[in-house]
C-alpha cells in the first residue's frame, strides 16, 4: 500500500481510534530497534505468515534511513533451497536475548508451540510486541499489544490493514530521542529549519 492510500486510509478512519493507535505502536517498535540496531525478528503463525509486512518494514526502513526497522521474517516451515532471507525457522528464537525486539502478528490463536517460544524468548531478555486478534495469552506475554478482535472492528477494519497503518507510522521521521531537557535555542533552530526547507520533490 503506497503513501497515497494510507493518507486516504487515514482520512477514512480519522476520528476514530485506529490512526492514534498505529502510531502509539509504531512508536514502541522504533523505540525498541533503533537504540539497539536493529535485531527484528518478525513472526506469524502456522497459518498465517506476515509476508506483506516484511516487505512495507524493509520498504520503510529504506525510505526513511531508519535500516534498523528492516526485520527477519521468521519461518514455521522451511523449504528446502528457499532464498536466504526466507530460509530463517524457528529455530531462530531460541537465539533472542536482550536487544532483540519479537515482533508477533496472530491474527487467530498462535498455539502452544509459538506461545512457548514467544515466553522463552521474553525470559531471555526480548522485548515482545504483538499484533493479533486479541488472544489473551499472547497479550500477557506482550510488552506491547494492538489488538484487532475479529468482527468487532469499526468499519470491517482487518488486522491487515491495521498492518499497513503501522509500518507507514513506523518509518515516518521522528523526532530524536532527547538526552535532556531542550533549549529554547534548540526549538528556535529547529522551526526555522522547517520553515526554510526546501518544497519535497514530486518525482
Amino acid at each position: 500500500m503506497d503513501a497515497v492510500r494510507v493518507a486516504l486510509l487515514r482520512e477514512v478512519l480519522a476520528g476514530t481510534e485506529w490512526p492514534g493507535a498505529a502510531r502509539r505502536f509504531a512508536g514502541s517498535l522504533r523505540r525498541s530497534v533503533v537504540p539497539a540496531g536493529g535485531n527484528l525478528l518478525l513472526v506469524g503463525t502456522e497459518r498465517y505468515e506476515p509476508w506483506h509486512l516484511a516487505a512495507h518494514l524493509v520498504d520503510e526502513a529504506a525510505w526513511s534511513g531508519q535500516p534498523e526497522l528492516a526485520p527477519t521474517l521468521v519461518r514455521h516451515r522451511v523449504l528446502p533451497g528457499e532464498p536466504p532471507h526466507l530460509s530463517v525457522g524457528l529455530g531462530r528464537l531460541e537465539a533472542a536475548r536482550r536487544g532483540h525486539t519479537l515482533l508477533v502478528v496472530a491474527p487467530e490463536e498462535p498455539g502452544e508451540g509459538l506461545l512457548e517460544r514467544v515466553h522463552d524468548a521474553r525470559r531471555a531478555g526480548a522485548t515482545v510486541l504483538s499484533l493479533d486478534g486479541g488472544d489473551p495469552d499472547l497479550g500477557t506475554l506482550a510488552h506491547d499489544a494492538l489488538s484487532v478482535p475479529q468482527g468487532s472492528a469499526e468499519l470491517d477494519l482487518d488486522l491487515d490493514t491495521v498492518q499497513h497503518l503501522v509500518s507507514a507510522a513506523a518509518g515516518e521521521n521522528s523526532l530524536p530521542v532527547q538526552r535532556g531537557p531542550r533549549r529554547f535555542r534548540d526549538r528556535l533552530a529547529r522551526l526555522a529549519d522547517q520553515l526554510t526547507a526546501p518544497p519535497p520533490s514530486r518525482w
